[in-house]
């Protein structure tokens, strides 16, 4: 039996990431660095949406941290980056709801499979983000988008 660690992205995943990447490829600009947890799934969901976005995976960060990271943990990972204006985090539940919920005050139940959600903000520096800076920009979820995708 594999480790949750190595366990690949079902068939459901796998027609979700479809769905998404062609969405998402056309209505949310691309980051300039993706970091993803080391966990398989979440690796090649980051992997299928740098391809679609056209991003080198050479712009892919693998963090043993992310892997089923808690909100504060997340949030030092993204405050130690440097350079992209955009970034991408690709990670698990709870750790990415319960983050999404510390920056979101309506809050989300979960962030299901597949799900992105941006928040635009205004800060020099990465390590500088706080929740006061952040304002929720979008949130996708297979079930949301439309099924021409």
């Amino acid at each position: 039996m594999l480790k949750d660690h190595d366990r690949p992205l079902g068939i459901k995943g796998r027609k979700q990431i479809l769905k998404m990447k062609k969405y998402l490829a056309k209505h949310v600009k691309p980051p300039d660095q993706i970091i993803t947890s080391t966990a398989s799934r979440a690796f090649y969901t980051a992997l299928f949406m740098a391809d679609a976005w056209g991003i080198d995976e050479n712009n892919l960060i693998l963090n043993n941290a992310a892997y089923h990271a808690d909100p504060q943990t997340l949030l030092d990972i993204i405050r130690g980056v440097n350079d992209p204006n955009i970034l991408a985090i690709y990670g698990h539940n709870p750790g990415l709801t319960l983050l999404i919920n510390s920056f979101h005050a309506k809050g989300i139940a979960n962030l299901p499979t597949c799900g992105i959600m941006g928040f635009t903000f205004d800060i020099d520096n990465w390590r500088d983000l706080n929740s006061a800076h952040l304002m929720p920009n979008f949130y996708y979820t297979p079930q949301s988008i439309a099924e021409s995708y």
